[in-house]
């Protein structure tokens, strides 16, 4: 019976939607009224319509559900390990552990917690042979499912330094290569998205970041681990994710790199503010369900304050919360690849790989990423990029509320900083000019608090 529910009506094709458009904008031009274009050059239309937009995008989402994913700062272990026991038991899925101190007792930080499925990361902001083969031993004496986040490339993009130097750092990776069967790659293109590159450079500087590890690590099939941030732009973040996976899969088949890779998502901190800081959590909820959407492998959320508050167990409880919510309440793990075969966002990825390939081929053709940044000439790109946005949201173009839109003028927060949130000036000598993450908000900010009393 369902089959046949909409027989009685006739089929309406483009054209008749376009002329009835027409009609009822009253002579008004259609494109200059309904069509708009994005940073990226696409031009986004007022309805899509399967007699011309059947872009039809074959790609492997992931068949198990997104899992929730709690970073955990590792500075006291005990403390470090009771938090992830308490995460687990509120609703976290996954763990990720930051360690700075390569001296870390394994035994004592993972005593307790749920060995076997449970997924756990280790974001390691060193570059140490002996630190990963101890992961190694004790994931194999343990059965653990244990991943190590080693991105050289991603330091000197954020610091403007190796770990070491080019070819120490790529020597170490493949030695570790060729003595581990563990993920142990990551590709930081969070950078990419919070210093203000757009979606197609977004997707160009990340492959090309992946490709520097396909030529010049050897022997390894491992799944990498790519980092995402996503911001509010709900349809075109969906289509950012989906095309990244298209893309990845096109590279790693022409390098027998047989892995899918691993997406890790986190919503981006280039539209939160200081002020009105509650609104942090609408955004990033739509943007969470994007990471969802788009077919995030896992979600770690921003907590609504971790701009200028320290880590603490509200916050983190909120941000959980927030994907509890839209996993078992909102049902969003229950339908894969949901989607698949809505033409606006089917359109919007097949354009936003086909610009990001061709922008990925050009980087290429002039030496590669980790050339283009000693030349500087991808951080000159994102700072054009990053300069276009900024204008727009001082021009009150692009709308942060509560910031440059309905600002409530007696909201104050100098006395509730716990940490600095705008960029850290650290003149010092580097390689390449590092990548520097911004915010919109902060020049903005930064004169509401010189008048605070």
């Amino acid at each position: 019976m369902a089959e046949h529910l909409f027989d009685a009506f006739e089929s309406v094709t483009s054209k008749q939607w376009k002329q009835q458009i027409q009609y009822e904008l009253k002579g008004a031009d259609y494109n200059e009224t309904l069509v708009w274009e994005s940073p990226e050059g696409i031009k986004v239309k007022p309805f899509y319509h399967n007699d011309e937009d059947t872009a039809k995008v074959s790609i492997n989402t992931p068949e198990k559900p997104f899992a929730i994913l709690q970073n955990i700062f590792v500075h006291d272990v005990k403390k470090s390990n009771e938090r992830a026991l308490d995460s687990l038991n509120r609703g976290a899925e996954s763990i990720r552990f930051t360690i700075e101190n390569e001296s870390v007792s394994l035994e004592e930080l993972m005593q307790n917690l749920p060995l076997g499925a449970t997924a756990y990361f280790f974001h390691l902001p060193f570059l140490s042979i002996d630190f990963v083969t101890k992961l190694n031993a004790f994931a194999k004496k343990n059965n653990a499912n244990l991943s190590v986040q080693i991105d050289p490339i991603g330091q000197l993009v954020k610091d403007g330094n190796w770990f070491g130097n080019l070819e120490q750092d790529f020597q170490k990776l493949n030695d570790i290569a060729a003595t581990t069967a563990t993920s142990f790659l990551t590709v930081n293109s969070r950078t990419y998205q919070n210093a203000g590159a757009n979606m197609v450079q977004q997707l160009a500087y990340t492959l090309a970041h992946v490709n520097e590890y396909f030529n010049r690590i050897k022997n390894s099939n491992q799944p990498i681990t790519i980092e995402v941030a996503v911001g509010t732009n709900y349809f075109f973040e969906i289509a950012k994710l989906r095309a990244l996976r298209l893309l990845f899969n096109t590279l790693a088949k022409e390098h027998q790199h047989t892995s899918d890779c691993y997406i890790i998502v986190t919503p981006t901190k280039r539209n939160k503010t200081l002020y009105d800081y509650n609104v942090n959590m609408l955004r990033t909820t739509t943007e969470c369900m994007s990471a969802i959407l788009g077919g995030a492998n896992a979600v770690a959320n921003l907590p609504y304050d971790s701009l200028y508050h320290k880590d603490n167990e509200f916050g983190d409880r909120i941000a959980r919360n927030q994907l509890l919510v839209l996993k078992h309440e909102s049902y969003f793990d229950k339908v894969n690849n949901p989607a698949d075969g809505a033409y606006y966002i089917e359109t919007l990825t097949e354009q936003l790989a086909e610009k990001a390939l061709q922008l990925f081929k050009d980087i290429e053709t002039n030496g590669g990423l980790i050339t283009q940044l000693v030349e500087g000439t991808i951080q000159k790109k994102i700072n054009e990029s990053a300069a276009k946005e900024q204008e727009l949201f001082d021009n009150g173009k692009e709308i942060l509320l509560g910031t440059n839109k309905y600002p409530n003028k007696n909201d104050k927060m100098k006395h509730d900083l716990e940490l600095y949130p705008f960029v850290k000036q650290n003149p010092r000598k580097t390689l390449i000019v590092p990548v520097i993450e911004k915010r919109l908000a902060e020049k903005t900010e930064q004169e509401r608090l010189a008048q605070e009393e």
